[in-house]
């Protein structure tokens, strides 16, 4: 089984992890949300620093709460891309020194695998053929894995803000912070669901693709509209929109292809109410149900090698000299 040390920098967190084939044997994560709170997002430059500053301190720690050392793994799994080009490339280059040094191959890994690989990491009998809803702050995707656990076909994705970015804009727009999901699911406990009929748009059972531009837009102006507005209310009813369209595409997706696994994965997925409704859905359709638990649908290491040893079971390489690539794609 390969023994892999992985390197995740993709956005604000900094984070290394050894795995061993769906077994973790360390996994350490620094989160840089408070710096970048006071900023409303994420600041480039400084996450490309904090990243920097973090990494020579959290290699030594998952090395040591690893119990290995490190000339043991088989291969260096580092985060390429999409992200932060700065964030990235702190992270590949770290990456690299460590695998010139140990005399070890390097693989570079497509971080929305990663999401999706989380889910290896805690359910032994997941194999392919499965749909995956990945959602993730920029990223909102149907997946179809049939035979290949790395190579999936694009049933659908978002044509503008993904699921992640409305609840950040969403967010900012009733003055919550940052980050915006988190926010939003705190608030909407105490809000009517139903207060609000928000538009719900691409429903259509043969389409998969995902649209949250117009959301944001009606929240925006329901806002100008209405003074005196209960934020609770509109959070609820925003937050509930976008879990009913969610849950809708995905099981749309699976009656469509027939399959009767689904996996949800990405730092949405961590979403309470999104679990519930999914959870409802599997009991009521009979479809087997996969998701991380929630502080592994968030950015870490521990994915990132998950889908490194997926990888490496599929042969696939890459030589030293692969580099960063901030929008890149399945």
């Amino acid at each position: 089984m390969p023994l892999v040390l992985a390197i995740e920098t993709s956005c604000d967190e900094t984070s290394i992890a050894v795995v061993e084939d769906r077994k973790i044997l360390s996994n350490v994560v620094l989160s840089q949300i408070e710096i970048h709170q006071k900023f409303g997002g994420v600041v480039p430059e400084i996450a490309a620093r904090q990243h920097l500053r973090n990494l020579p301190i959290i290699y030594n720690q998952a090395i040591k709460e690893s119990s290995i050392h490190v000339s043991e793994v088989d291969a260096i799994a580092v985060t390429i891309g999409p992200g932060l080009i700065g964030a990235l490339l702190v992270g590949l280059s770290f990456a690299k020194g460590i695998a010139v040094s140990l005399r070890k191959p390097l693989v570079g890994v497509n971080h929305l695998l990663g999401h999706v690989c989380a889910a290896n990491l805690f359910f032994d009998r997941l194999s392919p053929p499965y749909i995956a809803l990945l959602v993730s702050g920029g990223h909102t995707e149907l997946l179809l894995f049939d035979k290949s656990t790395t190579q999936p076909k694009i049933l659908g994705k978002t044509l503008d803000d993904a699921a992640g970015e409305a609840f950040d804009k969403v967010a900012r727009l009733l003055n919550l912070g940052y980050p915006g999901g988190p926010a939003i699911e705190k608030i909407s406990k105490n809000g009517d669901p139903r207060r609000y009929n928000f538009p719900r748009a691409i429903l259509e059972r043969e389409n998969f693709d995902f649209s949250f531009s117009g959301l944001k837009t009606s929240v925006l102006y329901l806002l100008q509209k209405e003074k005196n507005v209960a934020p609770w209310d509109i959070a609820a009813s925003f937050q509930e929109t976008v879990v009913d369209i969610l849950v809708q595409k995905a099981t749309n997706a699976l009656e469509k292809t027939g399959l009767r696994k689904l996996v949800v994965s990405g730092g949405v997925a961590s979403n309470a109410r999104l679990r519930e409704k999914l959870n409802q859905r599997a009991a009521e359709m009979g479809f087997e149900l996969y998701i991380p638990p929630k502080i592994f649908c968030t950015d870490n290491a521990a994915m990132i090698a998950q889908a490194a040893i997926e990888m490496i079971k599929e042969g696939v390489s890459f030589p030293l000299s692969v580099t960063a690539d901030p929008a890149l794609s399945f």
